[in-house]
Protein backbone atom coordinates (compact mmCIF):
# COMPACT_ATOMS: atom_id res chain seq x y z
CA UNK A 1 0.00 0.00 0.00
CA UNK A 2 2.97 2.30 -0.05
CA UNK A 3 2.88 5.19 2.40
CA UNK A 4 -0.89 5.80 2.23
CA UNK A 5 -2.64 6.15 5.59
CA UNK A 6 -4.65 3.06 6.54
CA UNK A 7 -8.40 3.38 6.13
CA UNK A 8 -11.29 0.95 6.33
CA UNK A 9 -14.85 0.89 5.02
CA UNK A 10 -17.87 0.13 7.18
CA UNK A 11 -20.94 -0.56 5.04
CA UNK A 12 -24.45 -0.93 6.43
CA UNK A 13 -26.50 -3.87 5.16
CA UNK A 14 -29.28 -3.52 2.61
CA UNK A 15 -30.39 -0.37 0.86
CA UNK A 16 -30.60 0.38 -2.82
CA UNK A 17 -28.80 2.45 -5.46
CA UNK A 18 -30.63 5.14 -7.42
CA UNK A 19 -29.90 8.13 -9.60
CA UNK A 20 -27.49 9.25 -12.28
CA UNK A 21 -23.80 8.51 -11.70
CA UNK A 22 -20.68 9.42 -13.64
CA UNK A 23 -17.66 7.46 -12.47
CA UNK A 24 -14.11 8.77 -13.04
CA UNK A 25 -12.26 8.54 -16.34
CA UNK A 26 -10.87 5.31 -17.75
CA UNK A 27 -7.56 4.41 -16.14
CA UNK A 28 -6.15 2.51 -19.12
CA UNK A 29 -6.88 5.36 -21.52
CA UNK A 30 -5.59 8.02 -19.08
CA UNK A 31 -2.24 6.21 -18.76
CA UNK A 32 -1.83 5.91 -22.52
CA UNK A 33 -2.86 9.51 -23.19
CA UNK A 34 -0.02 10.76 -20.98
CA UNK A 35 2.55 8.35 -22.44
CA UNK A 36 1.79 9.00 -26.11
CA UNK A 37 1.20 12.70 -25.54
CA UNK A 38 4.65 12.96 -23.95
CA UNK A 39 6.45 11.59 -27.02
CA UNK A 40 4.23 13.36 -29.57
CA UNK A 41 5.08 16.54 -31.42
CA UNK A 42 3.00 19.42 -30.05
CA UNK A 43 0.43 19.60 -27.28
CA UNK A 44 -2.10 16.97 -26.27
CA UNK A 45 -5.23 18.20 -24.48
CA UNK A 46 -6.90 15.58 -22.29
CA UNK A 47 -10.37 15.96 -20.78
CA UNK A 48 -11.86 13.41 -18.39
CA UNK A 49 -8.38 12.43 -17.12
CA UNK A 50 -8.48 10.09 -14.12
CA UNK A 51 -6.75 11.79 -11.20
CA UNK A 52 -5.96 8.52 -9.44
CA UNK A 53 -2.69 7.55 -7.78
CA UNK A 54 -1.75 5.16 -10.62
CA UNK A 55 -2.19 7.68 -13.42
CA UNK A 56 -0.56 10.45 -11.40
CA UNK A 57 2.46 8.14 -10.98
CA UNK A 58 2.69 7.89 -14.78
CA UNK A 59 2.43 11.67 -15.10
CA UNK A 60 5.13 12.20 -12.44
CA UNK A 61 7.47 9.82 -14.30
CA UNK A 62 7.23 11.83 -17.51
CA UNK A 63 7.62 15.13 -15.66
CA UNK A 64 10.83 13.64 -14.23
CA UNK A 65 11.97 13.06 -17.82
CA UNK A 66 11.46 16.68 -18.85
CA UNK A 67 7.87 16.64 -20.12
CA UNK A 68 5.89 19.77 -19.30
CA UNK A 69 2.27 19.45 -18.23
CA UNK A 70 -0.48 21.82 -17.12
CA UNK A 71 -2.88 20.33 -14.59
CA UNK A 72 -4.56 18.07 -13.88
CA UNK A 73 -7.32 20.48 -12.95
CA UNK A 74 -10.99 19.53 -13.05
CA UNK A 75 -10.06 16.35 -14.96
CA UNK A 76 -8.34 18.51 -17.60
CA UNK A 77 -4.67 18.05 -18.47
CA UNK A 78 -2.39 19.44 -21.18
CA UNK A 79 0.78 17.53 -22.08
CA UNK A 80 3.51 19.47 -23.88
CA UNK A 81 5.01 16.74 -26.04
CA UNK A 82 8.79 16.58 -26.46
CA UNK A 83 8.75 14.44 -29.61
CA UNK A 84 9.82 10.88 -30.23
CA UNK A 85 13.42 11.40 -29.09
CA UNK A 86 12.95 14.28 -26.65
CA UNK A 87 12.79 12.54 -23.26
CA UNK A 88 15.72 13.25 -20.92
CA UNK A 89 17.31 11.13 -18.21
CA UNK A 90 15.55 11.42 -14.82
CA UNK A 91 17.53 12.34 -11.71
CA UNK A 92 16.84 8.99 -10.06
CA UNK A 93 14.62 5.90 -10.24
CA UNK A 94 11.07 6.33 -11.53
CA UNK A 95 8.70 5.31 -8.71
CA UNK A 96 5.41 3.96 -10.07
CA UNK A 97 3.59 3.15 -6.84
CA UNK A 98 1.02 0.37 -7.24
CA UNK A 99 0.64 0.64 -11.02
CA UNK A 100 1.39 -2.48 -13.05
CA UNK A 101 0.19 -0.70 -16.19
CA UNK A 102 2.73 2.09 -15.68
CA UNK A 103 5.54 -0.40 -15.06
CA UNK A 104 4.87 -2.67 -18.02
CA UNK A 105 4.06 0.01 -20.59
CA UNK A 106 6.91 2.28 -19.51
CA UNK A 107 9.31 -0.65 -19.85
CA UNK A 108 8.44 -0.74 -23.56
CA UNK A 109 8.98 2.99 -23.99
CA UNK A 110 12.16 3.13 -21.93
CA UNK A 111 14.09 0.38 -23.75
CA UNK A 112 14.11 2.65 -26.81
CA UNK A 113 15.76 5.61 -25.05
CA UNK A 114 19.38 6.72 -25.23
CA UNK A 115 19.61 6.82 -21.41
CA UNK A 116 19.27 4.15 -18.75
CA UNK A 117 16.57 4.14 -16.10
CA UNK A 118 15.35 2.16 -13.11
CA UNK A 119 11.61 1.49 -12.62
CA UNK A 120 10.48 0.84 -9.03
CA UNK A 121 7.17 0.43 -7.21
CA UNK A 122 5.53 -0.24 -3.86
CA UNK A 123 5.57 -3.60 -2.05
CA UNK A 124 2.59 -4.93 -4.03
CA UNK A 125 3.98 -3.96 -7.43
CA UNK A 126 7.42 -5.29 -6.44
CA UNK A 127 5.91 -8.76 -6.21
CA UNK A 128 4.23 -8.78 -9.61
CA UNK A 129 5.63 -10.79 -12.57
CA UNK A 130 7.57 -8.88 -15.22
CA UNK A 131 9.20 -11.67 -17.26
CA UNK A 132 6.18 -11.55 -19.56
CA UNK A 133 7.55 -8.21 -20.80
CA UNK A 134 11.28 -8.49 -20.08
CA UNK A 135 11.69 -11.72 -22.08
CA UNK A 136 10.23 -10.44 -25.38
CA UNK A 137 11.90 -7.03 -24.91
CA UNK A 138 15.23 -8.83 -24.56
CA UNK A 139 14.36 -10.62 -27.79
CA UNK A 140 14.14 -7.18 -29.44
CA UNK A 141 17.68 -6.36 -28.28
CA UNK A 142 16.82 -4.52 -25.06
CA UNK A 143 19.15 -4.76 -22.07
CA UNK A 144 16.77 -5.05 -19.12
CA UNK A 145 17.25 -6.66 -15.73
CA UNK A 146 14.67 -7.66 -13.11
CA UNK A 147 15.09 -9.34 -9.72
CA UNK A 148 16.05 -13.04 -9.67
CA UNK A 149 12.31 -13.80 -9.31
CA UNK A 150 11.50 -11.75 -12.41
CA UNK A 151 9.88 -8.97 -10.40
CA UNK A 152 10.63 -5.22 -10.08
CA UNK A 153 12.71 -3.17 -9.85
CA UNK A 154 13.50 -3.12 -13.58
CA UNK A 155 16.89 -1.72 -14.60
CA UNK A 156 17.07 -0.70 -18.25
CA UNK A 157 20.30 0.13 -20.04
CA UNK A 158 20.11 2.97 -22.54
CA UNK A 159 21.27 3.03 -26.12
CA UNK A 160 20.36 -0.54 -27.04
CA UNK A 161 19.60 -0.90 -30.74
CA UNK A 162 16.13 -2.44 -30.97
CA UNK A 163 14.93 -4.58 -33.85
CA UNK A 164 11.36 -5.47 -34.68
CA UNK A 165 9.99 -8.78 -33.45
CA UNK A 166 7.16 -11.15 -34.28
CA UNK A 167 5.73 -12.31 -30.98
CA UNK A 168 2.85 -14.67 -30.24
CA UNK A 169 1.60 -13.95 -26.71
CA UNK A 170 1.26 -17.16 -24.67
CA UNK A 171 -1.29 -15.44 -22.38
CA UNK A 172 -3.72 -12.75 -23.56
CA UNK A 173 -2.50 -9.48 -22.01
CA UNK A 174 -3.14 -5.94 -23.18
CA UNK A 175 -0.22 -4.73 -21.07
CA UNK A 176 2.25 -7.07 -22.79
CA UNK A 177 0.87 -6.22 -26.24
CA UNK A 178 1.05 -2.48 -25.53
CA UNK A 179 4.56 -2.74 -24.10
CA UNK A 180 5.87 -4.39 -27.26
CA UNK A 181 4.06 -2.00 -29.59
CA UNK A 182 5.55 0.97 -27.72
CA UNK A 183 9.02 -0.58 -27.96
CA UNK A 184 8.30 -1.16 -31.64
CA UNK A 185 8.02 2.60 -32.19
CA UNK A 186 11.77 2.80 -31.46
CA UNK A 187 12.81 -0.43 -33.22
CA UNK A 188 14.27 -0.99 -36.64
CA UNK A 189 11.76 -2.72 -38.89
CA UNK A 190 8.34 -4.08 -38.06
CA UNK A 191 6.99 -5.32 -34.73
CA UNK A 192 3.99 -7.67 -34.80
CA UNK A 193 2.13 -9.09 -31.81
CA UNK A 194 -0.32 -11.98 -32.15
CA UNK A 195 -3.02 -12.40 -29.50
CA UNK A 196 -4.32 -15.75 -28.27
CA UNK A 197 -7.61 -13.97 -27.43
CA UNK A 198 -8.83 -10.39 -27.90
CA UNK A 199 -7.60 -7.89 -25.29
CA UNK A 200 -8.29 -4.19 -24.85
CA UNK A 201 -7.13 -2.25 -27.87
CA UNK A 202 -6.79 1.28 -26.45
CA UNK A 203 -3.11 1.52 -27.46
CA UNK A 204 -3.82 0.69 -31.10
CA UNK A 205 -6.75 3.09 -31.30
CA UNK A 206 -4.82 5.89 -29.64
CA UNK A 207 -1.70 5.41 -31.78
CA UNK A 208 -3.92 5.85 -34.83
CA UNK A 209 -5.46 8.95 -33.23
CA UNK A 210 -1.95 10.40 -32.87
CA UNK A 211 -1.41 9.74 -36.58
CA UNK A 212 0.77 6.63 -36.21
CA UNK A 213 -0.04 3.86 -38.72
CA UNK A 214 -1.13 0.58 -37.14
CA UNK A 215 -1.90 -2.61 -39.04
CA UNK A 216 -4.59 -4.82 -37.50
CA UNK A 217 -5.88 -8.09 -38.94
CA UNK A 218 -6.98 -11.51 -37.66
CA UNK A 219 -5.59 -11.22 -34.14
CA UNK A 220 -2.29 -9.60 -35.14
CA UNK A 221 -1.22 -6.00 -34.54
CA UNK A 222 1.84 -4.47 -36.26
CA UNK A 223 3.73 -1.17 -36.17
CA UNK A 224 6.70 0.00 -38.21
CA UNK A 225 9.45 1.69 -36.21
CA UNK A 226 10.69 5.22 -36.77
CA UNK A 227 7.43 7.15 -37.21
CA UNK A 228 6.28 10.22 -35.31
CA UNK A 229 3.16 11.14 -33.35
CA UNK A 230 1.22 14.41 -33.53
CA UNK A 231 -0.47 15.90 -30.47
CA UNK A 232 -4.27 15.65 -30.32
CA UNK A 233 -7.36 16.23 -28.14
CA UNK A 234 -8.54 13.23 -26.11
CA UNK A 235 -11.85 12.92 -24.26
CA UNK A 236 -11.45 10.06 -21.77
CA UNK A 237 -14.70 8.13 -21.23
CA UNK A 238 -15.82 6.94 -17.79
CA UNK A 239 -14.07 3.71 -16.78
CA UNK A 240 -16.20 0.59 -17.27
CA UNK A 241 -14.12 -1.16 -14.59
CA UNK A 242 -15.25 1.47 -12.07
CA UNK A 243 -18.80 1.46 -13.43
CA UNK A 244 -18.93 -2.31 -12.88
CA UNK A 245 -19.30 -1.89 -9.10
CA UNK A 246 -22.42 0.22 -9.59
CA UNK A 247 -23.75 -2.20 -12.23
CA UNK A 248 -23.48 -5.08 -9.77
CA UNK A 249 -24.77 -3.03 -6.83
CA UNK A 250 -27.87 -1.97 -8.75
CA UNK A 251 -28.47 -5.50 -10.05
CA UNK A 252 -28.39 -7.14 -6.59
CA UNK A 253 -30.25 -4.53 -4.49
CA UNK A 254 -34.06 -4.54 -4.64
CA UNK A 255 -35.55 -1.27 -5.86
CA UNK A 256 -32.36 -0.03 -7.51
CA UNK A 257 -32.33 1.99 -10.74
CA UNK A 258 -29.05 3.61 -11.82
CA UNK A 259 -28.01 5.46 -14.98
CA UNK A 260 -24.23 5.41 -15.54
CA UNK A 261 -23.23 8.21 -17.92
CA UNK A 262 -20.57 8.38 -20.66
CA UNK A 263 -19.12 4.91 -20.02
CA UNK A 264 -16.48 3.53 -22.37
CA UNK A 265 -17.91 0.46 -24.12
CA UNK A 266 -14.91 -0.57 -26.18
CA UNK A 267 -15.79 -4.10 -27.39
CA UNK A 268 -12.58 -5.42 -25.84
CA UNK A 269 -13.85 -4.31 -22.40
CA UNK A 270 -17.57 -5.19 -22.34
CA UNK A 271 -17.31 -8.71 -20.93
CA UNK A 272 -18.90 -7.57 -17.66
CA UNK A 273 -22.00 -6.35 -19.50
CA UNK A 274 -22.36 -9.67 -21.31
CA UNK A 275 -21.77 -11.74 -18.15
CA UNK A 276 -24.33 -9.79 -16.11
CA UNK A 277 -26.87 -10.12 -18.93
CA UNK A 278 -26.26 -13.89 -19.00
CA UNK A 279 -27.04 -13.86 -15.27
CA UNK A 280 -30.35 -12.13 -15.98
CA UNK A 281 -29.45 -8.53 -15.16
CA UNK A 282 -31.79 -5.78 -16.39
CA UNK A 283 -29.06 -3.80 -18.15
CA UNK A 284 -29.63 -1.52 -21.14
CA UNK A 285 -27.04 0.21 -23.31
CA UNK A 286 -28.32 3.65 -24.35
CA UNK A 287 -27.16 6.61 -26.44
CA UNK A 288 -24.23 4.82 -28.09
CA UNK A 289 -21.75 7.17 -29.72
CA UNK A 290 -18.07 7.55 -30.62
CA UNK A 291 -15.83 9.96 -28.71
CA UNK A 292 -12.24 10.36 -29.92
CA UNK A 293 -12.20 6.95 -31.57
CA UNK A 294 -13.61 5.16 -28.51
CA UNK A 295 -17.20 3.88 -28.29
CA UNK A 296 -19.17 5.41 -25.40
CA UNK A 297 -22.69 4.82 -24.04
CA UNK A 298 -24.96 5.38 -21.05
CA UNK A 299 -25.85 2.25 -19.08
CA UNK A 300 -29.12 1.81 -17.19
CA UNK A 301 -29.25 -0.97 -14.60
CA UNK A 302 -32.28 -1.96 -12.54
CA UNK A 303 -32.55 -4.63 -9.87
CA UNK A 304 -33.43 -8.12 -11.02
CA UNK A 305 -33.26 -11.74 -9.92
CA UNK A 306 -29.82 -13.00 -10.93
CA UNK A 307 -29.05 -16.64 -11.66
CA UNK A 308 -25.75 -18.49 -11.60
CA UNK A 309 -24.05 -19.27 -14.91
CA UNK A 310 -21.01 -20.98 -16.33
CA UNK A 311 -18.99 -17.98 -17.56
CA UNK A 312 -17.83 -18.50 -21.17
CA UNK A 313 -14.04 -18.53 -21.33
CA UNK A 314 -14.05 -16.25 -24.38
CA UNK A 315 -15.46 -13.49 -22.14
CA UNK A 316 -12.69 -13.80 -19.54
CA UNK A 317 -10.12 -11.47 -21.20
CA UNK A 318 -12.92 -8.97 -21.86
CA UNK A 319 -13.80 -8.77 -18.13
CA UNK A 320 -10.51 -9.56 -16.39
CA UNK A 321 -10.55 -6.49 -14.10
CA UNK A 322 -14.25 -6.75 -13.28
CA UNK A 323 -14.30 -10.24 -11.74
CA UNK A 324 -14.22 -9.09 -8.10
CA UNK A 325 -17.56 -7.37 -8.75
CA UNK A 326 -18.86 -10.35 -10.78
CA UNK A 327 -18.02 -12.71 -7.89
CA UNK A 328 -20.21 -10.62 -5.60
CA UNK A 329 -23.07 -10.79 -8.12
CA UNK A 330 -22.63 -14.58 -8.23
CA UNK A 331 -22.82 -14.85 -4.43
CA UNK A 332 -26.13 -12.94 -4.47
CA UNK A 333 -27.57 -14.95 -7.39
CA UNK A 334 -29.58 -18.15 -7.33
CA UNK A 335 -27.67 -21.26 -8.33
CA UNK A 336 -24.04 -21.99 -9.18
CA UNK A 337 -21.60 -19.75 -11.03
CA UNK A 338 -18.50 -21.39 -12.47
CA UNK A 339 -15.44 -19.50 -13.72
CA UNK A 340 -12.53 -21.19 -15.51
CA UNK A 341 -9.66 -19.91 -17.65
CA UNK A 342 -8.93 -16.92 -15.40
CA UNK A 343 -5.54 -17.81 -13.90
CA UNK A 344 -4.38 -14.26 -14.71
CA UNK A 345 -6.42 -13.10 -11.69
CA UNK A 346 -3.84 -14.67 -9.39
CA UNK A 347 -1.17 -12.12 -10.38
CA UNK A 348 -3.11 -8.87 -10.08
CA UNK A 349 -2.72 -6.39 -7.18
CA UNK A 350 -3.54 -9.40 -5.05
CA UNK A 351 -4.31 -13.05 -5.79
CA UNK A 352 -7.87 -12.04 -6.62
CA UNK A 353 -9.12 -15.62 -6.84
CA UNK A 354 -7.97 -16.54 -3.34
CA UNK A 355 -8.64 -13.17 -1.72
CA UNK A 356 -12.19 -13.01 -3.11
CA UNK A 357 -12.91 -16.65 -2.18
CA UNK A 358 -11.66 -16.02 1.37
CA UNK A 359 -13.71 -12.84 1.67
CA UNK A 360 -16.90 -14.42 0.34
CA UNK A 361 -16.48 -17.31 2.77
CA UNK A 362 -16.10 -14.78 5.60
CA UNK A 363 -19.52 -13.44 4.62
CA UNK A 364 -21.05 -16.92 4.65
CA UNK A 365 -20.95 -17.68 0.94
CA UNK A 366 -20.12 -21.09 -0.49
CA UNK A 367 -17.14 -20.06 -2.64
CA UNK A 368 -14.30 -22.36 -3.65
CA UNK A 369 -11.12 -21.22 -5.38
CA UNK A 370 -9.79 -23.35 -8.22
CA UNK A 371 -6.39 -22.99 -9.94
CA UNK A 372 -7.85 -20.83 -12.72
CA UNK A 373 -11.18 -19.62 -11.38
CA UNK A 374 -13.90 -20.15 -8.81
CA UNK A 375 -17.09 -22.04 -8.03
CA UNK A 376 -19.68 -19.94 -6.19
CA UNK A 377 -23.00 -21.27 -4.93
CA UNK A 378 -25.36 -18.31 -4.69
CA UNK A 379 -27.75 -17.60 -1.87
CA UNK A 380 -26.95 -14.29 -0.22
CA UNK A 381 -24.47 -13.06 2.36
CA UNK A 382 -24.25 -12.30 6.05
CA UNK A 383 -22.11 -9.54 7.52
CA UNK A 384 -18.49 -9.85 8.51
CA UNK A 385 -14.97 -8.49 8.35
CA UNK A 386 -12.93 -8.56 5.13
CA UNK A 387 -9.21 -8.02 4.50
CA UNK A 388 -8.90 -6.48 1.02
CA UNK A 389 -5.11 -7.05 1.01
CA UNK A 390 -4.67 -3.51 -0.28
CA UNK A 391 -6.46 -4.38 -3.54
CA UNK A 392 -8.70 -1.51 -4.67
CA UNK A 393 -11.09 -3.65 -6.71
CA UNK A 394 -11.53 -6.19 -3.90
CA UNK A 395 -12.36 -3.37 -1.46
CA UNK A 396 -14.98 -1.81 -3.75
CA UNK A 397 -16.55 -5.17 -4.63
CA UNK A 398 -17.12 -6.03 -0.98
CA UNK A 399 -18.50 -2.56 -0.29
CA UNK A 400 -21.25 -3.30 -2.82
CA UNK A 401 -21.73 -6.78 -1.33
CA UNK A 402 -23.31 -5.14 1.72
CA UNK A 403 -26.36 -4.36 -0.45
CA UNK A 404 -27.36 -8.04 -0.26
CA UNK A 405 -25.85 -8.80 3.15
CA UNK A 406 -27.79 -9.41 6.37
CA UNK A 407 -25.41 -7.41 8.57
CA UNK A 408 -22.63 -4.77 8.39
CA UNK A 409 -19.62 -5.48 6.17
CA UNK A 410 -16.29 -4.15 7.48
CA UNK A 411 -13.47 -3.92 4.91
CA UNK A 412 -9.87 -3.34 5.97
CA UNK A 413 -6.93 -1.90 4.03
CA UNK A 414 -8.87 0.32 1.61
CA UNK A 415 -6.48 3.23 0.98
CA UNK A 416 -5.57 1.90 -2.47
CA UNK A 417 -9.10 2.54 -3.74
CA UNK A 418 -7.73 5.97 -4.66
CA UNK A 419 -5.40 4.36 -7.23
CA UNK A 420 -8.33 3.85 -9.61
CA UNK A 421 -11.44 5.47 -8.13
CA UNK A 422 -10.84 8.63 -6.10
CA UNK A 423 -14.09 9.67 -4.44
CA UNK A 424 -15.63 6.18 -4.58
CA UNK A 425 -17.11 6.28 -1.10
CA UNK A 426 -18.76 9.70 -1.51
CA UNK A 427 -20.17 8.84 -4.95
CA UNK A 428 -21.50 5.50 -3.68
CA UNK A 429 -23.01 7.23 -0.62
CA UNK A 430 -24.81 9.74 -2.85
CA UNK A 431 -26.28 6.83 -4.82
CA UNK A 432 -27.56 5.17 -1.64
CA UNK A 433 -24.82 2.91 -0.25
CA UNK A 434 -24.50 3.16 3.53
CA UNK A 435 -20.71 3.47 3.52
CA UNK A 436 -18.47 5.12 6.11
CA UNK A 437 -14.72 5.64 5.76
CA UNK A 438 -12.68 5.55 8.95
CA UNK A 439 -9.03 5.44 9.99
CA UNK A 440 -7.86 1.94 10.71
CA UNK A 441 -7.00 1.06 14.28
CA UNK A 442 -3.91 -1.06 14.84
CA UNK A 443 -4.21 -3.11 18.00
Amino acid sequence: MGDSPSVSFSVSPGGRLRGTVRVPGDKSISHRAVMLGAIADGDTEISGFLEGEDTLATLAAFRAMGVGAEGPSGAGLVIHGVGRDGLSAPGGPLYLGNSGTSMRLLAGLMVGQAFGVELTGDASLSGRPMRRVTDPLTGMGAVIQASPDGTPPLRIQGGAGLRGIRYAMPVASAQVKSCLLLAGLFAEGRTCVTESAPTRDHTERMLQGFGYPVSRQSGQVCVQGGGRLTGMCIDVPADISSAAFFMVGAAIADGSDVLLEHVGVNPTRTGVIEILRLMGADLRVLNERAVGGEPVADLRIRSSSLRGVRIPEDLVPLAIDEFPAVFVAAACAEGDTVLTGAGELRVKESDRIQVMADGLQSLGADARATPDGMLIRGGGLRGGRIDSHGDHRVAMAFAMAALCAADTVEIQDCANVDTSFPGFASLAREAGLGIRVQPESHG
